[in-house]
């Protein structure tokens, strides 16, 4: 019975509640409709809006193509692509198009660990120097110090992303790992935050040492496969063998140019390594507002939401940060922030030719995420706009689409040429 969802899903589309219970009509009568309630048809005109805004989105010359999906109390309203996933080969991207996520794998890996912290594998609160010997930082009591919860926390104590350039040159992760304990620490472990991408991914290591099992088996064996995932995978192999993916592009000389995915940040597989598709972070994002409590129970979402140190720089940001966030923290990964006075769980993601964002108000149930193959930074107000179009705020527009492709309309033949 795993085809009910889809069906519910279909008639949304069309406005009415399918009656999931009900035995076949065999005699042909015509069934009685159910009109969706106000509220739910409140938030299938704003996934539509959505829907229409990516289509405009894909118009800019700077954009290659994007997918989206907005999902309201445990359903997929809206899961779709727009534009190309290469400009050389025109294809167009769909809700199964798989994109690469960067640093919305954090929450992945946040997750696998809470996982086994649930079966008392792990402990939050447990040192790793014990399991992880050769892990040495500045300071040997700092070393002793730090627990898995400041790892997954970003309270190691580093400098914001440590060793990120060196990574960038291909630099092998073990030998980063290694170079930490020649980096001077900003503040004691535990009482700072510095993001990090290099530090967050000896989870993966305490995975290993704890279970025997590599921390790709375990995000495929505990999320991809009992949430229904079906495109999801991690690292460049995987990615490059998907029927259907969008492919890297950055400008150059005013022009999208095509990019071919590095294995750099692969290599920090907990911290960046997973790919996805817009129906792939619907049931993503199901999960994380308790949509499958029998792999996700609510004691285990509320100890990731839970903030665990502040990261106020964030609502010194620019456009929506500045105006609609009233505080920001950081959970066990992902952010916590107060939008407009509603609870929001966040991330963004960035690595070359791919961006993406994700954000869900879990007392609300309602949910967005946005990928796209390029980098820039038009398709990012998409997601203000849905939160404030769900929680009736004065219209801003974040995206100033209009603006943009009037700035941009010499250019357009390019566009042109793509279609």
């Amino acid at each position: 019975m795993r085809f009910l969802p889809y069906i519910a899903a279909v008639c949304l589309f069309a406005g009415v509640t399918p009656a999931i219970g009900a035995a076949p009509d065999l005699v042909g009568r015509a069934s009685i409709a159910t009109p969706l309630p106000p509220e739910q048809q409140r938030v299938q005109s704003l996934a539509s809006d959505i829907s229409d805004l990516m289509k405009r989105i894909a118009d800019v010359p700077q954009v290659a193509g994007l997918a989206g999906v907005v999902v309201h109390e445990g359903r997929v309203l809206m899961a779709e692509g727009a534009g190309v996933t290469d400009v050389a080969s025109q294809a167009a991207v769909d809700a199964d198009t798989v994109f690469r996520l960067a640093s919305l794998s954090k929450a992945f890996a946040a997750t696998v660990a809470a996982q086994l912290v649930q079966e008392g594998v792990l402990d939050w609160d447990m040192h790793v120097q014990p399991w992880l010997p050769g892990l040495a930082l500045a300071n040997p009591e700092d070393t002793s110090r730090l627990t898995l919860r400041d790892v997954l926390s970003h309270r190691v104590g580093l400098p914001f992303n440590t060793l990120d350039r060196r990574l960038e040159a291909n630099e092998p992760y073990p030998v980063l790992v290694e170079t930490l304990q020649s980096i001077p620490m900003t503040c004691s472990v535990g009482d700072c935050f510095g993001y990090q991408n290099v530090a967050f991914s000896l989870i993966g290591d305490m995975v290993f040492a704890t279970t025997g099992n590599f921390y790709s088996f375990q995000v495929e064996k505990r999320i991809f496969t009992p949430l229904g995932m079906h495109t999801a995978t991690h690292g460049r192999e995987a990615l490059e063998s998907s029927s259907n993916w969008a492919r890297p592009h950055v400008l150059r000389s005013g022009r999208l140019t095509l990019e071919t995915p590095k294995d750099t940040y692969y290599r920090v597989a907990p911290a960046a390594g997973i790919n996805a598709s817009a129906k792939d972070l619907g049931q993503w994002l199901i999960a994380q507002m308790g949509g499958f409590p029998d792999v996700l129970p609510p004691e285990l979402l509320a100890e990731l939401h839970t903030p665990q140190v502040e990261t106020p720089y964030e609502i010194r940001g620019t456009g929506w940060r500045t105006q609609r966030l009233r505080s920001a923290s950081y959970g066990l990964g992902w952010r916590i922030m107060d939008y407009a006075g509603e609870r929001m769980i966040f991330h963004a993601g960035a690595v070359q030719g791919y961006r993406g964002m994700i954000g869900f108000l879990p007392d609300r149930r309602f949910g967005v995420a946005f990928v796209w193959n390029s980098e820039s930074y038009v398709p990012a107000g998409l997601l203000p706009v849905a939160m404030d179009r769900y929680l009736n705020l004065p219209e801003v527009d974040w995206i100033q689409l209009d603006r943009v492709l009037h700035a941009q309309r010499p250019a357009t033949t390019r566009r042109t040429q793509r279609r």
